[in-house]
């Protein structure tokens, strides 16, 4: 694995950065892992992604819910090989992952999304490792430890998951990095933000320090190194369903 990315001084002093590629700048290389939020196409840092995607760093894993799909969140770093592998829950949207998997060009450490969950906050929390019953007895434990504690059941060991970089997208943010997440497009992202050595958040709305009620942020600056701003994201539906006709 590469040298750890670390924020700059520059970043340190101020958070905020003009652009996505500028963002991430000096911290993406070859061979990174990364935890990018999201859930489907629902809170994934779509500038950043892009950005990615253009710094042309190659051999990355990608810690995921999802792939996202054929052309767009990481799926655009599917169609140029530039993940080799995922640690990923569902990833059944996207026909080129499955062709890249099934053809051996793409590994795939699959999770039970709540153990993905878990893993990405043991990560930010400092836990090594820790038991859960699930996946017990399936594909899923085969060459983990498993131990029978005293309430009779059967638990899994899961490692903890870290990241080199964190990608997450925000609703809001002020300039010290404290974040509001909107409704569901919170979900993967805090733990993802939390497990990375350097976390850059993609926002779509920058307020002055002091403006946020404390009750209200979600996630404190103390995880954000870098900021960007996108104020008007694509937010693409991933399945579009309408009423036929009566």
């Amino acid at each position: 694995m590469p040298s750890p990315a670390s924020p700059s001084p520059a970043s340190r002093a101020g958070k905020v950065y003009p652009s996505a590629a500028e963002a991430l700048r000096g911290l993406v290389a070859d061979g990174q892992t990364l935890a990018v939020g999201g859930f489907g196409l629902c809170g994934i840092p779509e500038a950043l992604i892009a950005a990615l995607r253009d710094s042309g760093a190659t051999g990355l894993t990608a810690i995921s819910n999802n792939a996202g799909v054929d052309g767009f969140g990481l799926g655009q770093l599917l169609a140029t090989r530039q993940i080799k592998k995922m640690i990923s829950s569902y990833v059944g949207e996207n026909k080129e992952f499955e062709r890249q998997f099934l053809a051996g060009e793409l590994q795939l450490e699959f999770n039970p999304q709540g153990t993905l969950a878990e893993r990405l906050r043991a990560g930010g929390a400092g836990i090594p490792a820790f038991f859960t019953r699930t996946g017990y007895g399936t594909i899923v434990a085969e060459g983990k430890e498993t131990r029978q504690f005293d309430d009779g059941h059967w638990y899994v060991l899961e490692t903890a998951l870290k990241a080199d970089v964190s990608l997450v997208k925000a609703w809001k943010a002020d300039a010290a990095g404290n974040l509001v997440f909107r409704k569901t497009a919170r979900n993967f992202n805090p733990a993802c933000a939390m497990a990375g050595k350097v976390c850059v958040a993609e926002v779509e709305e920058l307020v002055e320090v002091g403006s946020l009620d404390p009750d209200h942020v979600h996630l404190p600056g103390i995880y954000v190194d870098r900021i960007v701003v996108n104020p008007t994201p694509e937010k693409r539906i991933e399945q579009r369903t309408v009423r036929g006709a009566k």
